[in-house]
């Protein structure tokens, strides 16, 4: 069986050896942490950094966690509403004038934060490369028509919400999103997470290692409509993740550089009542927001049932695995997780470098949810 290192609380062995069992089959090199009750009782890693097994993942490394970032974009968002910088039900134009345009002007700050603003992409022609210019990207988010009608349904706002909420934090706060989670996030909470990637860090990246291509034939499907917008506005390649300017990008929906301790060490703040590290972040009242339901049904995007709240997702079809209760949670491309659980005041991160087919958890996050649950009792 593989080689596991790190802690492991004797009642929480079976996701150790989860992990070593993945280790020995689909996964390349990956990290699970888990905090109960504001203690960690599982952090853990495995494996490899690179396709060639040469250099082994250790306790240090990080990888580009995709859209897990945008677990700490919604904590980030919810942070500037405590501290009543924003109010996530104002317009989102009371905060950035420009985005009134085009009939946004009723697009209202938690509809940003639920996937059901109707911007769920940007207006071809757009790449990859034009999401690293954020003044260009906002620009052009700003100026364009909503693609359905804001609230009524969620589209995944699968590359753009870091822009779209990054932009609004902003405005509010003053510091370009990337700064503000250094600042006002990791830095508090002693974190290793940093939004895209210091040079000095790269040594210290697996890099991604991409899935197979989504089952979803976009030739086949209304070009019209959100689902093949959005995933060619622009149309994603996980091999650019490994690149000098993504990893030099600001973007709160997918350049997110971390490993599970570093985004248990963030996220662990919604579980606990607003406290991670000594730190409190958010109160009560805010954290209630995250379980006010905004939409519930087959996302207009990923064609599956979602469920969403204000900043995530809350427990559904889309992770049927999950246990009732006050859950939320979301993920990465390939696979990489992040599972809040307020009544049993538990934590649960992974990430990964070699990506699983599908957009929201795996088969292998799904075996290590499981194996935790089944410790909980």
């Amino acid at each position: 069986m593989a080689e596991v290192e790190g802690s492991c609380d004797e009642r929480f062995t079976g996701v150790r050896e989860a992990l070593a069992e993945q280790l020995d089959r689909d996964e390349l090199g990956a990290s699970i942490a888990v905090d109960v009750d504001g203690e960690v009782v599982v952090d853990v890693w495995g494996g490899w950094r690179d396709e060639a097994r040469t250099t082994p993942w250790t306790r240090d490394t990080i990888v580009n966690v995709w859209s897990t970032t945008k677990t700490v974009l919604g904590l980030a968002a919810l942070v500037c509403h405590d501290r009543g910088l924003l109010d996530v039900h104002a317009p989102v134009a009371e905060y950035w004038p420009e985005f009134a345009a085009n009939g946004k002007e009723g697009v209202l700050v938690r509809h940003l934060l639920a996937h059901t603003s109707g911007v769920s992409g940007w207006e071809q022609p757009f790449t990859l490369a034009d999401m690293y210019d954020w003044d260009t990207a906002t620009a052009r988010l700003a100026a364009q028509a909503p693609w359905w009608e804001p609230g009524t349904a969620s589209g995944y706002h699968a590359n753009d919400q870091g822009h779209l909420v990054g932009e609004v934090v902003r405005r509010v706060s003053g510091k370009p999103f990337r700064q503000f989670v250094a600042e006002e996030l990791a830095g508090p909470a002693g974190a290793d997470f940093q939004v895209g990637a210091r040079e000095e860090d790269w040594p210290r990246i697996a890099p991604v290692v991409p899935p197979p291509p989504l089952p979803i034939d976009l030739a086949a499907l209304d070009p019209a409509s959100p689902m093949v917008r959005t995933f060619t506005g622009p149309v994603a390649d996980a091999a650019a993740a490994n690149t000098p300017a993504w990893r030099r990008a600001d973007m709160g929906a997918l350049n997110g550089h971390s490993n599970a301790r570093g985004v248990l060490q963030v996220m662990r703040a919604v579980s606990l009542g607003g406290v991670t590290g000594g730190v409190r972040l958010l109160g009560e009242k805010t954290i209630d927001l995250v379980f006010d339901q905004q939409s519930d049904g087959v996302d207009l995007v990923l064609g599956v049932p979602v469920r969403f709240g204000i900043g995530f997702a809350l427990g559904s079809a889309a992770l049927p695995y999950l246990p009732d209760g006050r859950i939320c949670f979301w993920g990465g491309w390939g696979g990489s997780l992040v599972l809040m659980d307020l009544d049993r005041r538990v934590t649960f991160t992974y990430t990964m470098n070699r990506m699983a087919p599908g957009i929201v958890g795996s088969d292998r996050s799904e075996a290590y949810v499981r194996a935790l649950y089944a410790a909980l009792g």
